[in-house]
């Protein structure tokens, strides 16, 4: 019996050590592919013919296209509309569709709605959890603006979105005319200070990976976060979940949790101090809606 006991020991030992390096692994790039093509002023682009679940719930007259930022990652954009650009950046762990009942609502006739996904979510490249930082995101949106050409924008950012899409105007910076804030911050934290209990959680080793990706998932808590579960209904929840889930990478939610700094020696202050020194200077008209 001593024996058998040992031998489980040992068994449990094994898998929980398999288990830790399974669950902390890095991942691996999945780039997806489009088919056709899709023809702007600024050049023809990669088309992206959206699966049913997520088709229903835009209109025809949306463009689904990628944008290749660097070799293998691309970009997913939604685009409607056409007249002044409108750069509208989504947060975690939702997409560039976050944003379709704010297009309904506008006049399509007079602003061209430009709403593109981050790498690791939505139909967007997944990319490994080392490359997860601020400031790749801050660069890869940042060259979606360039190759779309714009000389000015307007920008509408919330979440995680608020400092990747400033985050990457800071590198166009003649770019934005006004901006929409919504609940997001811009500010370099200046002493040690956890956003959330979530965020403080996720944050350990393992057991953000099993909060995250074993015990739930970020989608399905997503209805108690917005304290509004009536507005995400499950197919709602597919059009976020089901790229990253039924990917073989659907790490990014945690990995940009954890991008989120928590006080002055966080890898992610440096790029937060960039967009307060860059928000800073700013003479623009600004709505804030929180």
């Amino acid at each position: 019996m001593k024996h058998f006991f040992l031998v489980l020991l040992t068994v449990l030992i094994v898998t929980g050590i398999l288990g830790s390096i399974w669950m902390t692994r890095d991942g691996k790039h999945v780039t997806p592919e489009g088919s056709g093509t899709v023809s702007l002023a600024s050049g023809t682009f990669e088309a992206f013919p959206l699966p049913d679940y997520a088709a229903s719930f835009v209109s025809e007259d949306y463009k689904s296209y990628f944008i290749e930022v660097e070799p293998g990652i691309k970009i997913h954009v939604l685009e409607v509309g056409s007249g002044y650009p409108v750069y509208m950046q989504h947060g975690n762990p939702t997409s560039g569709f976050l944003y379709r009942k704010v297009a309904d609502a506008l006049p399509r006739d007079r602003v061209r709605l430009i709403m593109p996904t981050m790498p690791g979510l939505g139909f967007s490249s997944k990319v490994p959890v080392s490359e997860h930082t601020l400031d790749n995101h801050m660069r890869w949106m940042n060259q979606v603006l360039v190759q779309l050409d714009l000389e000015q924008l307007v920008y509408v950012g919330q979440d995680w979105g608020g400092p990747v899409g400033m985050g990457a105007l800071t590198l166009s910076p003649d770019l934005l005319k006004g901006a929409v804030i919504m609940n997001t911050g811009l500010n370099a934290p200046a002493e040690k200070v956890d956003i959330s209990r979530a965020h403080a959680t996720v944050k350990t080793p393992i057991i953000g990976e099993l909060l995250t990706e074993v015990i739930s998932s970020s989608f399905s808590r997503l209805p108690a976060i917005q304290n509004a579960p009536d507005s995400l209904s499950p197919d709602v929840l597919a059009i976020y979940s089901r790229p990253v889930l039924e990917s073989v990478n659907k790490m990014a939610p945690l990995a940009l949790m954890r991008m989120v700094p928590d006080g002055p020696d966080h890898p992610t202050t440096p790029q937060m101090q960039q967009i307060e020194d860059y928000v800073g200077r700013l003479e623009i008209p600004v709505e804030i809606v929180w």
